[in-house]
């Protein structure tokens, strides 16, 4: 069939070819256009939320394998590898969570945290700066079990026992200096602290099996005011090193691991490739590490969707300025510290001035970590997702990973930033199981056990630790010379410590029972309910002899 074109143009009685299209459509029910205008926003969700559903689905929710790169001539690596049944698995993201938005999101926002009650430890920095230390040891049950089985006189050997409201406080100086249980230290990301929804899932899980956590909340973060102008940043590492061997120095015995997240995470890689072979941790792992700062930062303000994680971490940085704007405010322009919009720009009023850089890019191109990880000494693990919507999968130092003989990258496909949720009910985080079995792995390889072997030095001298327990007053103490040398002047003999025991012990049990009365009820309760059965067939019991005496009287 063919149109004449000049004759359709010489009759303007024939209608225009739009005004046929126009008909056309008009015909149409209105119900088609709203199921196009449905479908055509769900493809631009699916695309704008880069959901990877349909994938999922295809591979019958079965999830990708964990990459794993790391120097194949490394024998501590191919021995870690090969243990780790976790990492050399597969990772399957949660169904209703198959994008790295929903996932980062639905941590942020509705990530339920299990219950966690901390014991405060601050730490006095040279510089006059303040640390919160939240350490874990014991959860809720085991609380109870515990007060249970100091009431029937089954745990003799605690020194000092304060119960503070729903959690159980040790201190036992004598038993915990030398305790071998290993320590966890957790330095969270940017503007996050021990009440975090992932910090308490990791504290949790890790506490739960057997591990001693404790949470290093950044200066001014954790309820803690700043006491000093020294503020951190994403390449200070001091704090973190003061830390490590504050810790080392009361607990010489145990293991010491670290886990950085985030931020954190790129805080604690730059401190293993600056101390080498000179930290205390036997092992270490980092999640989501930005690596290169200037390169997330280009990254962050790519897209329309970055560019809602960078005003979001934006205004969590403001908050942060907020709550120490009477110092702030007298070290930098607090007025464009208000106004900023960007990440970027709050760095270039607050985060350069104060720690003395010359350009934003200078301090972004000397705080990464990315610099660091071929002097890395400590056994690492390192997780990313390639699909991370905050920290670029193009950061990650693959051959920087792949060279050094103490380092296993893990990277999976999906996984938002420090979610990896898993399960139908997203009740918990993949890269924690990683982290928990990496360890374990690593606290019973024989090259571990090995270089762990020779004497043990405390490099901490100088400043002062603050002990905080409960509602209980704050004391500081004095150095750790002052005390070595007071403890050296004054070593009890066995009678005394024995009768001091016995003494800590009544003393202990004494403070449970003036101060713990709700504690005291509670056991009560407990009591009744579990004696409850034998005391009903006990009075059931009287009861019928009782009539049969009676009966036999008649």
């Amino acid at each position: 069939m063919t149109i004449d074109c000049e004759a359709l143009a010489a009759n303007p009685s024939v209608a225009s070819p739009y005004d046929l299209l126009f008909q056309a459509l008009v015909l149409i029910p209105i119900s088609h256009y709203f199921f196009l205008a449905l479908f055509a926003s769900l493809a631009f969700l699916y695309s704008f939320l880069e959901i990877h559903f349909l994938h999922h689905l295809r591979t019958l929710f079965r999830g990708d394998p964990v990459t794993l790169t790391y120097n194949s001539s490394s024998n501590l690596c191919q021995s870690l590898a090969a243990n780790c049944t976790i990492l050399r698995g597969r990772y399957s993201a949660t169904p209703w969570l198959s994008s790295p938005h929903l996932q980062t999101a639905f941590l942020s926002l509705f990530g339920k945290a299990p219950p966690v009650s901390y014991r405060r430890e601050l730490f006095l920095a040279l510089d006059g700066g303040t640390i919160a230390l939240d350490w874990l040891t014991y959860s809720d049950g085991q609380y109870f079990i515990f007060l249970l089985l100091v009431l029937y006189g089954l745990i003799f050997n605690v020194t000092c026992i304060k119960v503070a409201e729903g959690s159980c406080l040790i201190d036992n100086s004598a038993a915990v200096k030398h305790d071998k249980t290993p320590i966890v230290i957790v330095i969270p990301g940017l503007t996050s602290d021990s009440s975090s929804a992932y910090v308490k899932h990791l504290a949790f899980n890790m506490a739960k099996n057997g591990w001693n956590v404790v949470v290093s909340n950044h200066r001014g973060l954790g309820g803690v005011s700043l006491t000093s102008d020294c503020f951190y940043n994403a390449g200070w590492t001091e704090d973190l090193r003061k830390i490590i061997d504050h810790i080392h120095c009361e607990y010489p015995e145990a293991p010491l691991f670290a886990v950085g997240t985030s931020i954190g995470a790129n805080i604690l890689v730059k401190y293993l490739g600056e101390d080498k072979t000179n930290t205390h941790l036997v092992g270490a792992a980092a999640i989501c590490s930005p690596w290169d700062l200037l390169m997330c930062d280009r990254f962050i303000n790519r897209r329309p969707a970055q560019k809602i994680y960078d005003r979001v971490l934006t205004l969590g940085l403001q908050g942060y300025a907020q709550l120490h704007k009477s110092i702030l405010s007298r070290l930098a322009d607090w007025e464009h510290i208000e106004k900023s919009s960007s990440v970027r720009e709050f760095d270039n009023h607050a985060t350069r001035v104060l720690g003395k850089f010359e350009t934003v890019d200078t301090f972004y191109r000397r705080s990464s970590s990315i610099n660091h990880v071929e002097h890395v000494s400590a056994p690492l693990l390192c997780i990313s997702a390639l699909d991370d919507p905050v920290c670029t999968s193009e950061a990650i130092p693959w051959d920087e990973c792949r060279v050094n003989e103490n380092i296993i990258l893990a990277t999976t496909q999906h996984g938002g930033h420090l979610a990896f949720y898993e399960g139908v009910t997203a009740s918990s985080l993949w890269w924690i199981r990683a982290v928990h079995e990496f360890f374990g792995v690593l606290s019973t390889n024989p090259f571990i056990k090995a270089r762990r072997k020779g004497p043990v030095q405390c490099s901490i001298d100088e400043g002062a630790d603050v002990n905080v327990m409960g509602d209980g007053p704050v004391t500081a103490t004095a150095t750790a010379d002052e005390t070595r040398d007071t403890l050296s002047e004054a070593s009890p003999s066995p009678n005394e410590n024995e009768q001091a025991s016995n003494v800590a012990v009544q003393g202990g049990i004494d403070k449970l029972s003036r101060r713990s009365r709700q504690s005291i009820w509670l056991l009560a309760y407990i009591a009744i309910i579990t004696t409850w059965p034998f005391l009903v067939s006990l009075l059931s019991l009287l009861r019928r002899r009782f009539k049969t005496f009676t009966l036999f009287r008649k």
